[in-house]
């Protein structure tokens, strides 16, 4: 998974707005990604080229493009969900665009896009996948409408279906870089898990020195040790929650325990999606994806010990975080670990942490599919969302957005503003990208929109300029499709590899060079999405960020009603864990984009950032109480405290996110 750069010395001092615009991502070169989308658009304009049929290849090429933007890091299961459900949506846009631009006038044309527009912003509240599948419908729907193609739809339809496809399958089937099973790193296929005695911690006066009266686990059957890449992606997301363990552990007792627990939870939410794609069984049907669903189970509890240890702001011994890692290197390389470490058993958190890694010992060994913890939402509360605060405030800005490009680009069409070329397709699609709001703050979306697209521009005016027809292009198709995934790491440069794809199969397609037009058209996206995203709507503004906090608040509210009521019932308490930490994140990544904001518009979400880091703080409290209520049976004074406190402090906070004012 990449990660956001952190801030340098230079844009601390510029402000939020300008800072978030030149931060960029980082991490490894996705290489798999690149090899696939080397093989996706490029390809298949070839073959289409080859057989005559150009237009067919463009479609073919877009719907890969497009798939190749949702070609995110993950497991196989997931990527079904991430890029299958938005090319289906873009099917559906393609489709409702084509004929609503051949049988419908301009004003009627409007009408029907500003509905569409209005529907795939209500949707895109739902989350990243929803978000996705409403790009794609309002960018298709532009496509179909303002780029008519000489193929009937029956024929573009299916082509821009294949063109997904044809990446999916890819990500399905290719392997991806170091995907042999069997790490040498971890345990050689030793037998059993059991403590070492080489980290035994010394008897005294602290120490729970009784025998521990569980029984030591009995061999299991060695992991089968082959090239096998179907689930390698959830092997490296699972294998990432021990290596977050293991990294609070080190962390607790500093500064950093804090950043280390956030990154927990990523690693969580990660691993319980690439886990949780769709299937046609309910269950597991192999024993390596069993093994994989007990091995993360088993992560649960260490990183519920990990957190309370953390909460209780204590330094605990380097050979603490040494199972974990072991762990995870079994994980990654489907190997035995061989013996584990004990830590010391001083206290009510470091006694669960050793409960927790002899519980992952007997799993690795013999380990079952248990429950991934997570509860599916209903399609009441998926109605619900989209029908909220949030979903109606991205609704209507999506609508007035698209519908404002759609009327421009009309009025410029039938005006004869764009000359030689009759494609109006370009704004109300720039539109769209610029008005998603979990691409990043609006002026940031713009901005580097805006470079993106000049630089792109002038790049494909240059290759146009001295590549030959259409071989050439054919190159720049394929090498653009590669660099999409290294590009997404920074919103800019992703605008100029795709500027320079789309232009390129555009002119296969027969277009004229249009370089020129893309950039006012762009720029001229740029000023209806400014202009629309600061006026001002119906009901109270900071919807988006007031939708997450609340559910962050429910979420937080009924894992400590759980505890609080002592149930007996962990794979309850875990799921409702989960559902806390994962909303806290959710709204986390909300407030810190509503924050990069103008400040117009920064202000309705001011006090957010406080509300959630006392939840955060009242999560993490809840779960060092459920640790000790595990060992105890009681709370002590501090932990009543700490709970009364946070639930005082809360209770003053909320409601008052927006407010000019906040408390100190």
């Amino acid at each position: 998974m990449s990660r956001t750069a952190r801030p340098t010395a230079a844009t601390d001092t510029l402000p939020p707005w300008l800072a978030h615009a030149l931060r960029a991502q980082r991490g490894p070169v996705p290489w798999a990604a690149v090899t696939r989308g080397a093989l996706a658009a490029g390809p298949l304009l070839l073959a289409a080229l080859l057989a005559g049929r150009a237009s067919l290849g463009v479609v073919a090429a877009i719907a890969a493009m497009l798939a190749g933007i949702n070609d995110r890091p993950g497991s196989r299961r997931t990527s079904v969900r991430r890029i299958g459900v938005p090319a289906l949506a873009g099917a559906v846009g393609l489709l409702v665009g084509s004929y609503a631009g051949a049988h419908l006038g301009a004003f009627a044309l409007t009408l029907v896009l500003t509905g569409l527009g209005l529907v795939g912003g209500g949707i895109s509240a739902i989350g990243p996948v929803a978000s996705g599948t409403g790009t794609q419908l309002l960018v298709t729907s532009a496509v179909g409408a303002g780029m008519p193609l000489p193929d009937p739809v029956w024929q573009t339809v299916p082509a821009f279906l294949a063109g997904a496809g044809w990446l999916l399958a890819l990500r399905l089937l290719l392997p991806t870089p170091v995907s042999r099973t069997g790490d040498p790193r971890a345990g050689r296929g030793r037998g059993p898990y059991r403590p070492d005695s080489r980290f035994a911690p010394r008897p005294d006066k602290r120490s729970d020195s009784r025998p521990d009266p569980r029984p030591e686990p009995r061999p299991g059957p060695r992991p089968d040790v082959r090239l096998d890449f179907r689930f390698d992606g959830e092997r490296a997301a699972v294998a990432e929650v021990y290596d977050a363990v293991a990294a609070l552990l080190d962390a607790t007792g500093t500064e950093h325990a804090g950043a280390r627990r956030a990154a927990l939870t990523a690693a969580l939410d990660h691993a319980q999606d690439a886990l949780a794609g769709p299937r046609l069984r309910r269950h597991p049907s192999s024993a390596a994806e069993r093994r994989l669903h007990a091995q993360y189970a088993a992560a649960l509890p260490l990183g519920e010990a990990a957190t309370a240890l953390a909460w209780a702001e204590r330094t605990v011994p380097k050979r603490a975080a040494e199972g974990p890692r072991r762990l995870a290197a079994a994980v990654r390389g489907n190997a035995l670990a061989g013996p584990l470490p004990a830590p010391a058993r001083s206290d009510p958190a470091l006694r669960a942490l050793d409960a927790a890694l002899l519980h992952a010992a007997e799993v690795f060994d013999r380990g079952r599919a248990p429950d991934l913890h997570t509860r599916r939402r209903s399609v009441a509360a998926l109605v619900r969302t989209v029908l909220g605060a949030g979903g109606r405030e991205y609704a209507l800005r999506a609508g007035l957005c698209f519908g404002a490009a759609v009327a421009t680009a009309q009025a410029l069409h039938h005006g004869h503003w764009y000359g030689a070329h009759q494609h109006w397709y370009w704004l109300p699609a720039t539109a769209v990208f610029l008005v998603k709001p979990d691409l990043g703050p609006l002026v940031s979306r713009v901005l580097c929109r805006a470079a993106g697209t000049v630089l792109g521009a002038l790049l494909f005016a240059g290759f146009a300029a001295v590549l030959p027809r259409p071989e050439g292009l054919v190159v720049l198709v394929a090498v653009c499709g590669a660099l999409v995934p290294v590009a997404a790491r920074h919103f800019a440069a992703q605008t100029t590899v795709v500027t320079v794809l789309v232009l390129a199969l555009v002119m296969v397609g027969g277009e004229p060079q249009a370089s020129a037009g893309r950039i006012g058209e762009t720029l001229l996206a740029c000023a209806i999405v400014l202009i629309v995203g600061h006026l001002p709507v119906p009901g109270q503004r900071g919807g988006g960020v007031r939708a997450r906090i609340d559910a962050a608040d429910a979420a937080a509210q009924a894992y400590l009603v759980h505890v609080l009521g002592e149930s007996d019932d962990r794979a309850a308490r875990w799921t409702l864990r989960r559902e806390a930490y994962r909303t806290l994140a959710e709204a986390r990544a909300a407030i810190a984009r509503a924050a990069a904001e103008l400040p117009a518009l920064a202000r309705h979400s001011a006090g957010a950032d406080e509300v959630a880091a006392v939840l955060e703080r009242l999560v993490d409290t809840t779960t060092a109480c459920a640790v000790h209520l595990d060992d105890t049976g009681r709370l002590t004074p501090r932990h009543t405290e700490r709970l009364a406190a946070l639930r005082d402090e809360l209770a003053t906070r909320r409601g008052r996110v927006g407010r000019s004012r906040t408390l100190a």
